[in-house]
């Protein structure tokens, strides 16, 4: 797994072992990418089920202003902290060792970007979409990493389901501010 694009790129980065351990594909990565292009430079994003921080550290490389990556699993933290160090970027960088509910309870200034790409099928996407949309600036973005078998809300606080992408077994849901989708 390597940095797309930016800064860092080319960097390669450390990952998680284990049989639960399901890290976003090249493939899936780069169409995400793509979808937030514009949008990134000078921005706040948040990686939540970082794992091992590679959405997060691309944003970083691509000019974001700062990645906040959440992860309840200490070896996640430990691998987002090393992927940082080695590619240059954790100055514009806060990784919480705490679970999504814990850190969506918290007080946090708002993000124009966020990926969500919690363990499929287990509800919690659904659980934590209104409150992650709580966190968000009006312009901002939120991507959601699911399996394909899942079906996504048509509608998460003021966030509205914008488009969704189709990759093999896997699907990426975007959500946008109502007052953008309607202009």
């Amino acid at each position: 797994m390597r940095v797309i694009t930016g800064a860092a790129r080319g960097r390669r980065l450390l990952t998680l072992e284990g049989e639960d351990v399901r890290p976003t594909t090249d493939r899936v990565k780069e169409a995400v990418f793509s979808i937030i292009q514009f949008q990134i430079e000078g921005r706040r994003f948040l990686d939540l089920f970082a794992g091992s921080g590679q959405m997060g550290i691309e944003a970083l490389s691509r000019g974001a202003a700062l990645a906040v990556f959440v992860d309840t699993r200490k070896e996640a933290v430990e691998t987002v902290k090393k992927n940082l160090h080695s590619t240059g970027l954790e100055k514009n960088a806060r990784v919480l060792h705490m679970d999504a509910l814990s850190f969506l309870a918290q007080k946090n200034d708002p993000f124009d970007l966020a990926f969500l790409d919690p363990p499929y099928q287990t509800g919690i996407l659904q659980q934590l979409l209104p409150q992650v949309a709580g966190l968000m600036n009006p312009g901002g973005i939120l991507l959601c990493e699911h399996s394909s078998a899942e079906s996504m809300p048509d509608q998460a606080g003021d966030f509205v389901k914008a488009k969704q992408y189709r990759y093999g077994k896997i699907m990426v849901t975007t959500y946008l501010h109502g007052d953008v989708m309607n202009q």
